[in-house]
């Protein structure tokens, strides 16, 4: 895209604008009025519509109950917020914790699958807690909705909002208090929406998330979920929130606009709280590191992930050192009492020692670490099978079964049992729907696909959880899933137990359930169906870090073949041997590692915002 296309994209938006006002974000204006009878009614159904979604979100959120106090000034920028505890279908997930929010700090917070990060993440989103009215927030949490209106026009609408909420908001702190710090921040964000590069600015923004030029014609109604999640997540970093809450934002990406969002985020001067399972990415973005702890404890660290798993583990030593001390010091101790029995003249000895430890107690004593559980399920080991168990022969695929439309031709590849294959390159190049070919979802429009006739499939897709049966528990659903398999419940409780799904959890109803526990239930299935080769596409969407690596150990210690597809390069670090690159109608190798692609990836991003600001430069000098 460059500065004639974006020029060009700007004047036909603005053209457009004058012939079809209906296309445009609405602008308030306070002495307008409706016209037409048209008009009124799209507005009551938009309205009704927008009850009717607050009304089932007000349910959905009613399993939820939090309380807080809140600790900060009224009118300061940091948050503190003591005494706070949350709840979530009866269950206390944080218990009686301090919440404090600096601005300027980026925030991880990590956790165990079902610890509680997406609730507490919801919980700050719907101001269920004391959070004071001018600390604007904006919780990622749904696509955006599809309208006639184009991902460029549905930022800027949320961006003439903000200005406008922005404006009042300025009109009534003057009022009340002239001299207030908060008037210095208001007009500096205000200058940040400048109208005269809104247009240009949204374009850029959404433009580094991977819109192209088709993409950005397209009305919000013909994008896919995926893309209409970039669009929510564009109109929030748009706008920059005092308090930007994101919930596993890479979900949707791919890896080239991972490292995008990377770098975009690494400078966010407000607040950020950001549930991710990259390692990586947390390294990159994140000033302080915030753990749920077993407890329900929210914790603070200094510094990045890597940091935060050094000082967490030294902290742990010396704990542990602390706990042993005092336990050898409490054996002692009771030795010795137990040894005066009733001589006279050691009695008030016995009584002093008992006072130290009553003492101790009283005080506190250090608490044994406690290790959070690693997950080391395996996969079922696979019968071999002769090489090739799938091959292609210049293989072409169209959706439309033009072949002008291809998203490749020509390709030819293997795969054997011993493959470890990670397949990476921008969203809509066909990396999906190459493992669909693979596991005859759909057919080539050209050349022919040919499979081992004894050969068996694990997949995981992105929707795997979507096939869980909601209504039933853990136990039931798997146990009905496999009816020719006869194992008592102890057995069954086992084997689900190997996947990190214990104790209360196995008779939980699955719709209750976290989406990471969902996603173990679907591995657990997969390993189960005993594969000869593993499809995985963003297996890692839902994980805990902990999960992650009892996946990939599990990936190492199959003896089948294994195609990745995945936006983790911590995941595919530890399991790829091979890195196809499905770019430009193509399918190539990459000649090197995961590392050295994303360093070519961030030089690729470097060279683009070089020529974004040229191109920037040069749009406000035919705007002067």
């Amino acid at each position: 895209i460059n500065a004639e296309y974006m020029g060009h994209l700007i004047l036909s938006h603005r053209q457009t604008s004058n012939l079809d006002k209906n296309t445009m974000p609405p602008k308030k204006n306070n002495n307008s009025k409706a016209k037409g009878g048209s008009k009124n009614a799209s507005k009551t159904a938009s309205k009704s519509s927008t009850t009717a979604k607050n009304d089932t979100k007000a349910l959905m959120d009613s399993y939820r109950n939090a309380t807080g106090v809140l600790e900060s000034q009224p009118r300061a920028l940091d948050v503190k917020i003591g005494g706070f505890s949350m709840t979530a279908y009866g269950k206390e997930l944080i218990k009686d914790t301090m919440i404090e929010l600096t601005i300027g700090r980026r925030y991880g917070l990590l956790g165990s699958n079902g610890s509680g990060k997406s609730q507490f993440l919801k919980c700050l989103g719907n101001r269920e807690v004391p959070i004071p009215d001018h600390i604007d927030l904006f919780l990622l949490e749904h696509e955006a909705p599809p309208t006639e209106m184009t991902a460029v026009e549905m930022v800027l609408e949320f961006a003439e909002a903000e200005k406008q909420r922005l404006e009042t908001q300025a009109d009534e702190i003057l009022e009340d208090d002239p001299e207030s710090p908060l008037l210095q921040e208001i007009y500096n964000r205000l200058e940040e929406l400048d109208p005269d590069t809104l247009e240009t600015n949204a374009t850029l923004l959404l433009v580094g998330l991977g819109f192209t030029q088709e993409l950005l014609a397209k009305h919000t109604k013909d994008l896919s979920g995926g893309w209409r999640m970039r669009v929510a997540l564009a109109r929030a970093l748009f706008i920059r929130p005092t308090l930007l809450l994101l919930d596993e934002p890479t979900n949707h990406l791919d890896l080239e606009a991972c490292v995008w969002l990377e770098q975009y985020l690494a400078t966010y001067n407000r607040c950020l709280i950001i549930v991710s399972h990259s390692q990586d990415f947390l390294n990159n973005v994140c000033t302080h590191i915030i753990h749920l702890n077993e407890k329900g404890q929210l914790v603070q660290y200094t510094g990045n992930y890597d940091r935060y798993v050094k000082t967490k583990a030294e902290l742990e030593v010396n704990q542990m050192k602390r706990y042993e001390k005092e336990q050898a010091d409490i054996k002692h101790i009771k030795s010795f009492i137990a040894s005066c029995g009733t001589y006279a003249n050691l009695v008030r000895q016995a009584q002093s020692k008992q006072k130290i430890l009553d003492k101790m107690e009283a005080a506190g004593l250090t608490e044994k670490v406690q290790t959070g559980r690693s997950y080391t399920f395996r996969f079922t080991p696979a019968e071999p099978l002769p090489p090739p168990v799938v091959s292609f022969h210049g293989v072409g695929f169209s959706y439309s079964g033009d072949m002008k439309d291809s998203l490749y031709t020509k390709v030819d590849l293997g795969i054997d049992m011993d493959s470890r294959i990670a397949i990476v390159g921008p969203n809509g190049a066909g990396k999906s729907t190459l493992l669909k070919l693979i596991c005859e979802q759909i057919q080539p429009t050209e050349g022919s696909i040919r499979r081992h006739l004894d050969l068996m499939i694990g997949r995981y897709h992105q929707h795997s959880n979507d096939s869980l049966d909601p209504k039933k528990n853990v136990l039931e659903f798997v146990r009905d899933s496999f009816p020719d398999n006869k194992k008592e419940e102890q057995e069954w409780r086992q084997l689900v137990g190997k996947y990190g799904i214990s104790g209360a959890r196995q008779t939980q109803v699955i719709g209750t359930l976290s989406d990471g526990m969902k996603s173990r239930i679907a591995f657990c299935m997969m390993a189960l169906r005993c594969p000869h080769l593993l499809l995985l596409d963003e297996p890692t969407n839902h994980l805990d870090m902990e999960s992650i690596d009892g996946l990939a150990e599990a990936i190492n210690e199959f003896n089948g073949g294994m195609v990745l597809v995945s936006h983790d390069f911590r995941l595919i670090d530890q399991v790829a041997k091979e890195i196809w690159v499905c770019e430009d109608h193509a399918i190539t190798r990459w000649k090197g590692d995961i590392r050295s692609y994303k360093e070519s990836l961030i030089k690729k991003a470097q060279r683009q915002k070089a020529k974004n600001n040229d191109m920037e430069n040069k749009f406000k000098v035919i705007q002067l």
